[in-house]
């Protein structure tokens, strides 16, 4: 009784929804890896399908995982709004991928392994079934090494974009290696065809922005901004740095050409982790779910801190507010809430986290290495 008063008044006099310290993490359990198993939980994603239901997924990732051969992906419905779950499918050869709608198909996006081809796969059974990107026909987008996370799909101008990082540069150190690109599509083409898709150029990695603290930017969000043009807005690697920043990259109209500014950083709250950035037109805003860094965690490298999950808005994309605090743990080196996905739903927002919590096994094998796929909600997120 006593645990639990405590746990209230902690909770009414900061105002902060704090996870409690037990081996139930908040929000509904989609899927757990305990960490003896050698095999991580990552890339959490989300679709709302046309009659409601939810599709969710996340890849495994750790050292007795497969992915740098060919990677797992697991896919998970729910028909009750996300009290409860049942994996419908286990893709083999599918990594760092997001789930969308389109055209009456459900698809899923990502690479084959860790730095491995970028390819697409589309579903007519809402999951169950997947198809095999064996060809430049079939869903093999591009050959190569290439970087990406469940990042946003958007649609303007009668194209489709998507962001991605080219992982063959000069150097083959994590961040230096990733280079931002963006490809878009005709919306009413086939996306399973490599032919039509167009891939713009690549920008490498400058160890001289931010004035030497630049250390990568990844983790790309094509996004339309206020004057109805594409940007590619990017996760940076700053360590150095208090502050996190974002990259705003310019995208041309078709696609073709991409370019930046050093000016076009900014600041914006968690974004030294992954994170969705989406338009509510309600609102006549923009928001994200980001890994927001509390006051007693500063001082901690930023990109270190995922024990806190954050609502924020922006009306310009360079000006951020927090609105809320959703989730919060005390500790940050082996409780974690991150690469968030999320969709709006009504006045509502539903959301999947690649999740690192307690269990009856000692735990996740640290904040970064998760155990769970966890679902939640925002209700009234306006």
């Amino acid at each position: 009784m006593r645990k639990f008063i405590l746990f209230v008044i902690v909770l009414i006099g900061t105002n902060v929804v704090y996870a409690q310290t037990d081996s139930v993490p908040p929000g509904i359990v989609i899927s757990h890896i305990p960490k003896s198993s050698g095999i991580y939980v990552g890339s959490p994603s989300i679709c709302i399908l046309p009659n409601g239901d939810y599709v969710s997924s996340h890849d495994e990732f750790g050292p007795k995982s497969s992915e740098w051969q060919s990677a797992k992906t697991r896919i998970f419905t729910s028909d009750d709004k996300g009290a409860s779950w049942k994996q419908v499918s286990l893709i083999d050869g599918q990594f760092w991928s997001n789930l969308f709608y389109h055209n009456d198909a459900l698809y899923i996006m990502g690479t084959n392994k860790h730095h491995g081809n970028l390819i697409i796969r589309r579903s007519e059974d809402n999951g169950k079934t997947w198809t095999i990107p064996y060809s430049a026909e079939n869903g093999l987008l591009l050959e190569g090494e290439y970087h990406t996370a469940p990042v946003p799909m958007n649609i303007h101008n009668g194209r489709i974009w998507r962001a991605v990082e080219y992982a063959t540069a000069k150097s083959t150190k994590w961040g230096e290696r990733y280079s931002a690109t963006i490809l878009s599509a005709p919306i009413n083409a086939d996306l399973m065809h490599a032919k039509n898709w167009t891939l713009s150029n690549s920008l490498p990695f400058d160890a001289a922005y931010l004035n030497g603290s630049f250390k990568a930017w990844l983790e790309g969000n094509a996004v339309i901004t206020r004057d109805g043009k594409v940007v590619n807005i990017l996760r940076v690697h700053a360590p150095d740095k208090t502050d996190e920043y974002c990259a705003i990259v310019n995208v041309n109209k078709r696609g073709r050409k991409i370019s930046f500014d050093a000016s076009e950083f900014f600041k914006m709250p968690g974004a030294s982790k992954k994170f969705t950035i989406r338009y509510d037109k309600k609102s006549d805003k923009y928001w994200s779910l980001v890994n927001y860094v509390q006051d007693h965690n500063k001082g901690i490298q930023n990109d270190k801190v995922r024990n806190c999950v954050a609502l924020v808005s922006s009306f310009d994309l360079k000006n951020w507010t927090v609105n809320k605090i959703l989730i919060a743990h005390p500790d940050h080196v082996n409780h974690g809430f991150q690469y968030i996905d999320w969709q709006f739903e009504g006045d509502n927002i539903v959301y999947v986290s690649r999740t690192a919590y307690d269990d009856n096994e000692g735990g996740a094998d640290n904040f970064h290495n998760a155990n769970y796929l966890t679902f939640n909600s925002v209700k009234n997120f306006r």
